[in-house]
């Protein structure tokens, strides 16, 4: 689907009548109190692109309430508009705004940010592309109130975490059911960031910090990217916050505990931006300001945060540049993928936490017990933090995935990833292996519109296939390969079928009709012995089985020609 996104680039000098007090935004010259509203937003950066040397150029990418989704790129020397930066050393940063409308915190930082970067307030390093989204959640910054966040201290109206649809965008980064998700998907696939940005504000415990950092987990990241993360780049970002009085903390996972007794780390999957950026060996973060801190204050501290991000990323330009390129190497020779993770309890960090010692005392609303924080008594102390991680599921890659063209909710997911696919030029026969679904269980309630599979079972079955012409044959000799396998196959957690995506093939849709396969089913017996020895094996193991004379019909069924071949069949084949 072509979509189409203003991007409007902002750099080079001022023109004649350009001053300080054009550029106030919403959020000072409401002394911190207030956010930019979409409208407010986006007359500023037309002022910005109208008063300064600027480019305007098309894009893909719109919203679901109809509205265009747009981006603002940055470099020092203004070399935007050709494509020469994308091939050099360049960094390139993308900074995501109001995925949830509620946490408006790097809307007002950014504005100010791309401001004082074109009025030479701060200099931003010639090696840095600043590609900011002021809001992805357009449905949802217009939506704006006053009470969806009561657990939250400021601004005094912001926008509702849902989309147009009520969708969360931060759970939609595989199914992709919104078409923002399409549209930033395809930003990230033209411009491949090295660093990736999603600004929030946290809920959950009180404490010290003002702003905690979840970073993507590295050992499900992989390789030299997420030992660098690990290692070297965010112990750098905690050095220089450090420095400017922000003590960072990583994001307090834990909300039905109080934390000094430590946490685990947040376990981020594709469905979130973060888990989803770390598919393609981008160093991805999550900023998470703490709810109870006053807006003002967490708003200064994103954007100091987002010049520590440009400052490190400058001074580390070449590593970055290095390892990432030699994980997409190494990708291209990986065979094993992990496609699930759990916590290694056995291991941890030692982190120093700034908390509040935490009581119960009597509800006012129950009269029963309560948990509070007492702000009278702040600590100090050092903690244990889990966050290794250790693989429970994974698969063996195959050479290429066959997918029927009838699936076009899949190709349209592929296509905004830049996953590139053949389409066969004729019908053709190929040998390949084909999913059987044996099991599986599935949530009682829907979650983000869909009632998600989990526990998957397969049978891996080999033979030659029939396919049509323009069916897709996609290689997984490609920077995508990654996403294709953790999206592709059935028993990843967060796979498209996880997502619903192939739930037709869960009902069957021929059967028989008992008296008239009678006749039948008895002379398929006649006919193979080894049909017959299976059944006579299985009444001997089950005596149930053995008393009901309709399950044993279906058991002949489901071991002959007649069986439905769609049903419980994986429509997405390996070419080994």
């Amino acid at each position: 689907m072509l979509l189409v996104l203003a991007v409007i680039l902002v750099g080079g000098l001022a023109r004649a009548g350009g001053t300080d007090t054009t550029f106030i935004t919403p959020f000072e010259r409401s002394n911190g109190m207030e956010t930019a509203t979409y409208a407010e937003a986006m007359d500023f950066y037309k002022r910005l692109y109208t008063t300064y040397h600027s480019t305007l150029i098309g894009d893909a990418g719109i919203t679901d309430i109809g509205l265009p989704l747009r981006a603002v790129y940055y470099t020092r020397d203004g070399k935007y508009i050709r494509e020469d930066w994308k091939q050099s050393n360049r960094i390139i940063i993308l900074i995501n705004n109001d995925i949830h409308p509620g946490e408006p915190d790097g809307v007002d930082a950014c504005m100010m940010l791309i401001r004082d970067a074109v009025m030479g307030k701060i200099a931003v390093p010639e090696n840095i592309v600043l590609v900011v989204v002021p809001m992805y959640n357009l449905g949802g910054a217009l939506n704006r109130n006053s009470n969806s966040r009561p657990n939250q201290n400021g601004p005094r109206s912001y926008g509702f975490r849902g989309n147009a649809r009520n969708l969360d965008l931060n759970r939609d980064f595989t199914k992709c059911d919104a078409a923002e998700t399409l549209g930033l998907e395809e930003l990230f696939a033209r411009i491949n960031p090295d660093i990736f940005i999603d600004n929030h504000v946290s809920d959950g415990a009180d404490y010290q910090h003002i702003m905690t950092l979840l970073a993507s987990q590295h050992d499900k990241m992989g390789g030299e990217t997420g030992a660098y993360m690990y290692k070297t780049f965010t112990p750098l970002l905690y050095q220089d916050m450090k420095a400017k009085g922000y003590d960072l903390v990583p994001y307090v996972n834990d909300f039905d505990k109080t934390p000094e007794n430590g946490w685990r780390e947040f376990y981020d999957p594709p469905r979130f931006s973060s888990g989803y950026a770390a598919l393609y060996h981008i160093l991805a973060y999550v900023p998470e300001t703490h709810m109870l801190k006053p807006f003002k204050d967490r708003v200064m501290a994103t954007y100091e945060l987002m010049l520590t991000f440009i400052k490190t990323a400058s001074e580390h330009a070449g590593e970055i540049k290095r390892i990432r390129a030699d994980d997409k190497k190494d990708l291209m020779l990986q065979k094993d993928f992990v496609l699930d993770w759990t916590p290694d309890t056995t291991r941890c960090d030692s982190i120093e936490f700034k908390g509040y010692e935490a009581g119960y005392k009597e509800s006012g609303v129950s009269g029963l017990p309560r948990l509070y924080y007492d702000r009278s008594k702040p600590y100090t102390r050092t903690i244990p933090f889990y966050n290794h991680f250790v693989p429970v599921k994974s698969v063996t890659a195959p050479q290429a995935y066959i997918i029927p063209k009838t699936w076009v909710s899949v190709i349209s997911c592929l296509r905004a990833n830049g996953v590139h696919t053949e389409r066969f030029e004729k019908d053709t026969a190929i040998n390949v292996t084909a999913y059987h679904i044996d099991n599986y269980e599935t949530l009682d309630k829907p979650y983000e519109k869909h009632y998600l599979h989990k526990n998957v079972k397969v049978t891996p079955m080999k033979g030659k296939m029939n396919f049509a012409e323009g069916d897709y044959y996609i290689t997984l000799s490609q920077p995508a390969k990654r996403y294709l396998v953790e999206t592709l196959e059935p028993t990843g957690p967060d796979a498209f079928f996880a997502w619903n995506i192939f739930d037709g093939i869960l009902q069957q849709k021929e059967y028989f009709s008992d008296y008239v396969f009678e006749d039948v089913a008895a002379q398929l017996l006649a006919k193979d012995p080894a049909l017959k020895k299976l059944l006579e094996e299985k009444r001997k193991k089950d005596p149930e089985f053995a008393k009901d004379g309709n399950a044993q019909l279906d058991f002949v069924y489901r071991h002959s020609a007649y069986l439905d071949q769609a049903y419980l069949r994986y429509p997405v084949y390996r070419v080994e």
